[in-house]
């Protein structure tokens, strides 16, 4: 049979969809094609653009993968991805089959869907794309987003690999999101800030609520500590959904400690009883205060799982904890110079950030490449960037939503007083940086995980030759 139009569909980007996907390369055109809101300069919060009958109707056409998971589902404005990480990396040393779905990727697609710590490979990828799209075309005028088809996917593998458990990080908000079709075992909230104020809302009440979005009847839900505003906001929703509402640090019995020693130098440790479980002294594998919090709340949810009858060895997690890393969170990519890289993407993970520089890095000067998107709190970014930067160099984050880097300069020197750079593109200002540095200084590229990931591919081709990758490391 030849090919013809009518075995294609059109994604509401307007390319048009093949009918199958036989190869990789082929698989990451099909998904380019599709209508991804996170490069979108607008986009509405809405229930035409964030679909849950849409998603619902392409699981079903997938069977419902997600009735077959025990999930972990987790919401919050900061510390997803790494509460994420590393009540994943606890479980799957415990011995228990772990799914993890995150977002976004910095460098490749396949990051936001693992097994274990190992991303889905190609060809599985291929494969479960290429069952999708034949159900895809079923749905003609109404075709699935960029991260409905991910999330889809990434149940569908979970399922047919049959995981003991997934973790599962939403997009954007909680209660539109796509991945709030699933019933978890446990909820977890982490700190809720100013961001997608577009999307959720200009106040913190107004976003909180939307995370509580994924909150269900029965679902027990643990959050880290939050203002007064946005606790009182939580539980209210807890009460309307009759979803029990513990926080770390007030329900749950949780402290940390920042210290150094000449061992393993600055670092911060937690202690925390919940339930059966009792750890002592545990050092986070990732340094700053806000990833203490974060631990906390990833040891507080595995207690919750162990008391719904998943078997975890605490020994075993606690091993597990020490070799948890994220990418893009504080990320030494290079030597000399030493280039870190950081996704911190609104005021408070650039506050976040400053502070946990200063505690856990020796340098002489700090040089910030930093660009962002326009829906940001970027009053508050700046203001934040200031207190640890040297030397700031803005640029484009390469997406169409990217703030102008001369407009954040003029408001950086007029907010700060102090001097800024410009560079038309993420290249040359890393050029710019280089020439600015000497060994015992650091430059940092943060205010975008698409920022952060473009400078690891662009270092990689320029240091790959002579530094090989296993000086990519997390502070």
């Amino acid at each position: 049979m030849t090919k013809s139009v009518a075995v294609r569909m059109r994604s509401n980007t307007g390319r048009r969809l093949p009918a199958s996907v036989r190869s990789y390369a082929a698989a990451l055109r099909y998904l380019n094609g599709l209508t991804n809101h996170e490069r979108m300069t607008r986009v509405g919060y809405n229930s035409r653009n964030f679909n849950l009958t849409r998603m619902g109707r392409l699981l079903a056409g997938l069977d419902n993968p997600h009735r077959q998971l025990r999930c972990v589902h987790i919401a919050g404005t900061k510390g997803k991805g790494s509460t994420a990480i590393m009540l994943a990396s606890m479980l799957s040393h415990a011995g228990l089959k772990t799914g993890l779905y995150v977002s976004p990727h910095m460098v490749d697609v396949r990051e936001r869907i693992q097994i274990n710590g190992q991303m889905i490979p190609e060809n599985d990828l291929t494969r479960f794309l290429n069952k999708m799209a034949g159900v895809v075309r079923k749905m003609p005028g109404d075709a699935p987003t960029y991260f409905e088809v991910l999330t889809a996917l990434a149940f569908k593998y979970f399922a047919d690999t049959q995981v003991d458990v997934a973790i599962i990080e939403t997009g954007l908000g909680g209660r539109l999101d796509s991945t709030n079709v699933i019933k978890p075992e446990v909820c977890g909230i982490t700190s809720i800030s100013m961001d997608h104020m577009a999307q959720l809302g200009g106040s913190l009440d107004k976003i909180a609520e939307e995370k509580a979005g994924i909150f269900k009847a029965g679902v027990p839900v643990i959050s880290v500590p939050q203002s007064a505003s946005v606790a009182a906001t939580l539980r209210k929703a807890a009460e309307r959904t009759k979803a029990p509402l513990l926080f770390t640090g007030e329900d749950i019995e949780f402290s940390y400690r920042f210290e150094s020693s000449r061992e393993v130098g600055p670092h911060t440790r937690v202690s925390l009883t919940s339930g059966s479980s009792r750890f002592e002294h545990l050092m986070v594998p990732m340094p700053g205060d806000h990833q203490a919090v974060n631990c906390g709340l990833a040891l507080s949810l595995m207690a919750v799982l162990k008391e719904k009858g998943l078997t975890v060895d605490d020994q075993a997690a606690i091993e597990g904890l020490a070799k948890a890393y994220l990418p893009g969170r504080m990320e030494i990519v290079h030597d000399n110079p030493r280039i870190m890289l950081d996704g911190a993407h609104n005021a408070a993970s650039i506050e976040a950030l400053m502070r946990a520089i200063g505690q856990n890095i020796a340098y002489d000067s700090m040089v910030v490449i930093f660009g962002c998107r326009t829906d940001k709190d970027i009053t508050g970014m700046l203001g934040f960037i200031r207190l640890g930067a040297d030397k700031v160099i803005f640029t484009s984050t390469g997406s169409p939503r990217s703030a102008d880097p001369a407009e954040l300069a003029a408001q950086y020197v007029e907010q700060t007083g102090k001097m800024a750079q410009v560079a038309d593109d993420l290249e040359e200002a890393l050029s710019i940086a280089e020439r600015a540095v000497t060994r015992e200084d650091l430059i940092c590229v943060t205010g975008s995980f698409y920022l952060a990931g473009r400078a690891k591919r662009i270092i990689e081709q320029r240091y790959l030759p002579s530094t090989p990758t296993h000086l990519t490391r997390s502070v």
